[in-house]
């Protein structure tokens, strides 16, 4: 005989693990190559302050970290994020900034490295940049193809 309380149990953890499962995919965040609406999330999730500036073909969301870094991300009105850079004392989460790319940057970082604290790195459409010292770090990373027309790389800072 089975006893009442292992099948309501059972029931519970199905029912968290389908919680669980329904809400992980809807935390998603800006980061290169993602959609400009999920800025908001990146705001939400490094605990930030941001600003947003409209410039010709493109919008920078300026957002002040907590460790006084400030990381900008480039976007298309409506579009996607084709750009991030960032400055100051320290490096923000690249897994976060960089997303989908991140294990491509850390890959050929391994491979390419311009100095002891310069990392440079041209893989296939993705370009990132990264350098600096305890207390001034600054990088930028862009994916070629997406920079809106009319718009220089020596913008992206």
């Amino acid at each position: 005989m089975r006893k009442p309380w292992t099948r309501n149990l059972k029931s519970s953890c199905l029912t968290g693990s389908l919680l669980i499962a329904g809400i992980l995919p809807f935390q998603a965040h800006a980061a290169l190559g993602e959609p400009e609406a999920s800025v908001a999330t990146d705001v939400q999730q490094f605990q930030a302050s941001v600003k947003s500036t409209l410039h010709a073909s493109y919008r920078v969301h300026e957002i002040q970290l907590p460790s006084g870094t400030l990381l900008r991300e480039f976007a298309v009105p409506g579009g996607n994020v084709f750009a991030v850079a960032w400055k100051g004392p320290a490096v923000p989460n690249l897994r976060q900034a960089l997303g989908q790319y991140f294990d491509v940057y850390v890959g050929a970082a391994k491979l390419k490295r311009g100095g002891r604290t310069h990392i440079e790195v041209h893989q296939d459409d993705l370009i990132v940049q990264s350098g600096g010292h305890m207390r001034a770090f600054s990088g930028r990373a862009y994916l070629a193809q997406a920079i809106p027309a009319g718009t220089s790389t020596a913008e992206l800072h």
